[in-house]
């Protein structure tokens, strides 16, 4: 630690994987609560794809629903238009509080869900507020870090969401040992978040939205302001938010029925053992894990844009390679590659859409692009089980929806690029 000409103390983070230019403590201390975040968020959300057999299993869900199960999830994201935006209006910090208690809450009870429709409803409450939760955390690190370390951090939270799926790889395998099997693995996740909800509570407010507060006062009633900020977002940015909602809409529908199916696939088309599934999760998470962080730097220097697109055509290509039938080394080597693409892309688009709107509006915009894009995966989703009862298998299936790639990749190249430059004058172009 050294202090700037600004007498502020700031973090020197490790040279090869760490923040490009020292930090000032907050920022630093900002980025590590929100990093814990993503962990366990990804952690909680990368249960259910592990599980799912399990689960089908001990719940009785019919082969063709496991496609619809997801679905219903994914269709949760419509309870974050509720919630999330009110970050625009009371904070980043009060809706990440709320927030994490609400997801906590539901994960513990998933622990006790006696049927399928139990099961469904708490899942549902889980993502409401774990998908309000994550899309919160990029709005912060976008309004907190400097511009020269946004691409970095952006990265780094990819890194620390595929930390958590690799800790869920690491309980699931030893799911046949834990007690009530798959149930033991939401209770480890609900109690680890409750843990986390402790230290939230050092999270300060964003500078920019205290500026923001100002503002709010002359807006009136908090209903009315919440419906004036919409109005004006889609009035003063109708090109930009239609192009971004594109992107991340054909992202989802391409990459979603793949990601889901991938360790589904592995253990009942490929037979592989729980512990081997964990071994390739956590080998290639580690892989995603350094690939997140070089993916996010390499945006500060050759642009958000090229980086996301890039990521993306990996992400499409490898999956389309692991569900072609291959065996061997090149199945794992798919997965890896699939899982650097996809994570990288996604992480860089959630991090990409608060940079390009403006303070006012960027959590609600934060939140339609999070819904959209979970919508885009759901109805693959459900058009999956589908095709799924017309070619017999899931493999086919999912990779027909691979070729609706290109269609994100086009549309962010429309869209503003924002490497290295300030919040205000990116959302004035």
């Amino acid at each position: 630690m050294k202090t700037d000409d600004s007498n502020e103390a700031v973090v020197r983070w490790p040279l090869r994987f760490g923040s490009p230019i020292p930090l000032p403590r907050r920022q630093s201390t900002v980025f590590l609560l929100v990093g814990l975040t993503i962990l366990f968020n990804g952690y909680d959300l990368n249960v259910f794809g592990l599980a799912l057999p399990l689960i089908q299993h001990d719940l009785n869900i019919p082969e063709d629903a496991a496609g619809l199960t997801a679905t219903y999830f994914r269709i949760a994201t419509l309870g974050a238009l509720f919630i999330a935006p009110l970050a625009d209006l009371f904070g980043r910090r009060r809706l990440l509080l709320f927030t994490v208690f609400g997801e906590a809450f539901f994960t513990l009870a998933t622990t006790f869900a006696q049927n399928y429709p139990e099961f469904v409803g708490l899942q549902i409450g889980v993502r409401v507020f774990g998908y309000c939760e994550e899309l919160l955390c990029y709005v912060v690190i976008a309004e907190e870090i400097n511009e020269t370390a946004r691409g970095w951090s952006i990265g780094a939270l990819g890194a620390m969401n595929a930390t958590g799926g690799g800790y869920a790889s690491i309980a699931f395998a030893l799911v046949n040992v834990l007690p009530f099997g798959w149930r033991a693995l939401y209770a480890i996740g609900g109690s680890a978040l409750l843990v986390l909800a402790w230290f939230r509570r050092l999270i300060p407010e964003t500078k920019r939205f205290e500026l923001r507060r100002a503002e709010l006062s002359r807006l009136g009633t908090k209903s009315h302001a919440l419906w004036e900020t919409l109005g004006k977002l889609i009035h003063e940015y109708p090109g930009r938010l239609a192009t971004m909602l594109i992107a991340v809409a054909a992202f989802d529908f391409s990459v979603a029925p793949s990601y889901i199916f991938m360790a589904k696939y592995l253990l009942q088309e490929k037979h592989y053992a729980p512990w081997q599934i964990t071994v390739l999760y956590v080998f290639g998470g580690f892989v995603s894990v350094v690939g997140n962080i070089i993916a996010g730097r390499l945006s500060d220097r050759l642009g958000r844009k090229t980086v996301i697109v890039v990521a993306s055509l990996v992400s499409a290509a490898s999956f389309g390679a692991f569900f072609s039938g291959i065996s061997g080394w090149m199945l794992p080597a798919a997965w890896i590659a699939a899982i650097f693409g996809y994570l990288s892309a996604s992480n860089l688009m959630s991090g990409f859409v608060p940079e390009i709107f403006p303070t006012a509006y960027r959590a609600t915009a934060s939140t339609l692009r999070y819904v959209i894009s979970t919508l885009g995966g759901a109805l693959a989703l459900a058009l999956e089980g589908m095709l799924y009862d017309q070619f017999g298998a899931h493999a086919p299936a999912i990779s027909m929806f691979l070729f609706v790639m290109p269609v994100t990749m086009i549309a962010i190249l429309l869209l503003p690029e924002t490497a290295r430059k300030p919040l205000e004058d990116i959302t004035h172009v």
